[in-house]
């Protein structure tokens, strides 16, 4: 699609050039999680419609289309209820995308990684479906089970 004058392309993970979509904070959520030492990090796994129609039916692999957000923050204790834990500053934004036909050597999933709304180094991307691969490959290279 051409951009209208003056309009700058959206920041693109290299590798795959996946950008974090418009609207995500609107998605449903998929699960929240807790990642200890050395991360400390809480996180929330958001979805759009086509994944969490996927997850509800168990539907694998997921359909082309489906797109999960990960929203990461560090783990701050409140000052308001000492045993609760929340979101301190941000610490990322991690996209996946399905579309096997753009992605045929990554499981068909693409990812980007985002800190500040700038995608890291393609260093860091080119460890991702490797680390999907490894630990869930039987599960489409998806770590977060929905949380019902």
């Amino acid at each position: 699609m051409a951009r209208a004058s003056g309009e700058e392309a959206k920041p693109a993970s290299p590798i795959y050039g996946v950008t974090v979509p418009d609207g995500y904070r609107d998605w449903r959520l998929i699960a929240p999680a807790l990642e200890d030492a050395p991360l400390n990090e809480l996180r929330a796994v958001l979805g759009n419609d086509v994944a969490v129609r996927a997850y509800r039916a168990g539907t694998l692999p997921f359909p082309d289309g489906s797109v999960l957000v990960k929203l990461a923050w560090t783990r701050t204790p409140s000052s308001e209820f000492e045993s609760a834990t929340v979101p301190g500053p941000a610490t990322t934004v991690q996209v996946m995308v399905k579309d096997a036909t753009r992605y045929p050597q990554s499981g068909g999933w693409g990812f980007g990684r985002f800190i500040d709304g700038k995608p890291v180094d393609a260093a860091q991307h080119q460890t991702c479906f490797a680390c999907h691969e490894a630990r869930v490959k039987e599960r489409d290279f998806v770590f977060t089970r929905y949380a019902r």
